[in-house]
């Protein structure tokens, strides 16, 4: 029915219940309950951890840089005080 996992009827879920979560607990594979025909519950395996960041996030990882300081040094900032000095290499309306 679902290729996230087999499908069990309501009725028989009810009459199976603990014995079907042992075996979602036991395959890790999630069961759909349906009624009529129609999906409306998952039993899904419980994670006991979250799950990890791709990036494997730890507490020794330094990030290089001193959140105090500014991330352009001062000697850059010309250009941020100098709003003509962006627009100068620009075309004028003319040229575009």
């Amino acid at each position: 029915m679902d290729a996230s996992g087999r499908s069990i009827p309501a009725a028989q879920f009810r009459d199976q219940c603990l014995r079907l979560m042992d075996e979602v607990r036991a395959t890790g594979e999630t069961l759909i309950v349906t009624k009529h025909g129609r999906p409306v519950a998952a039993v899904v395996p419980y994670v006991d951890q979250a799950p990890k960041s791709i990036i494997g996030w730890s507490d020794d990882i330094d990030i290089g840089w001193d959140p105090e300081e500014p991330a352009v040094p001062p000697e850059r900032w010309q250009v941020l005080s100098d709003p003509d000095g962006v627009l100068s290499g620009a075309p004028s309306g003319d040229e575009r």
